[in-house]
């Protein structure tokens, strides 16, 4: 083991003690947790998203299911793609998630990630053997941004399952507003052919491609995605986010 590693396992304990982390949401110490940012109280309102759920976007559906469903969220959508999947419902504590993943180049966060993923056994499952693409920022926005934080939770979750690879098939050739405070029609309209394939990129039909985004809300950003790689070729295609708005 490397020295400065050796030194850090010794040391971090120590630190700890003194020097506790605060809590992500409510600011508070964290002691005793099973999350290196969230405390006890706050790891509780974390609603983790177990089955049953939505087959469409994963959002999770309380009491027995005997075929697929799709939630309320959904009857409106349309979907190109075949599944979805998400980790956690984007409230309280895990809106602070999302939050410092967007607005505060907050990757550290994804450590806790991790962690919710080996709690959803499903969730992880459900990479295997797939080819992951994130969503593309507009290079105009990455640039002002700093970082796409798609790309960022794809990385985590690349190494935190057993996904086969991930690959920048997509870039987003229209520059769009935000579409945080748009209607479903709007949100729609607004990223309705704003993607293309990246140059030279090509699919491969029979393989399974997940794209990957912080949140899903109406589904429109995905599906206009998903409408890129069927265009391309690609046959079976999914999606999954960390939050559902």
């Amino acid at each position: 083991m490397p020295l400065t590693s050796f030194l850090t396992q010794l040391t971090e304990p120590i630190v700890e003690i003194f020097y506790p982390r605060s809590c992500l949401h409510c600011g508070d110490a964290v002691e005793h947790s099973d999350y290196q940012f969230f405390c006890n109280a706050c790891s509780r309102e974390l609603f983790l998203s177990n089955p049953p759920g939505c087959s469409t976007c994963g959002y999770p559906i309380l009491g027995m299911l005997v075929s697929p469903r799709v939630c309320p969220h959904c009857a409106e959508l349309d979907p190109l793609f075949e599944q979805g999947k998400t980790l956690f419902l984007a409230k309280g504590p895990a809106r602070s998630i999302i939050h410092a993943l967007k607005y505060q180049s907050g990757f550290y966060v994804l450590e806790d990630v991790k962690v919710m993923i080996a709690k959803v056994p499903s969730y992880k499952d459900y990479f295997d053997g797939a080819i992951l693409v994130p969503v593309p920022l507009h290079p105009t926005k990455e640039r002002e941004r700093g970082f796409n934080q798609s790309l960022a939770i794809a990385k985590s979750l690349k190494n935190a399952t057993t996904a086969k690879d991930l690959q920048n098939l997509l870039v987003r050739n229209v520059y769009t507003q935000t579409q945080t405070r748009l209607s479903r029609t709007a949100r729609h309209q607004n990223v309705k052919n704003a993607f293309a394939l990246a140059s030279d990129d090509v699919v491969i039909p029979n393989q399974t491609y997940i794209l990957i985004d912080d949140v899903f809300t109406t589904g429109s950003t995905l599906n206009s995605c998903a409408a890129v790689l069927l265009e391309a070729g690609a046959t079976q295609i999914k999606v999954a986010t960390l939050g559902h708005g």
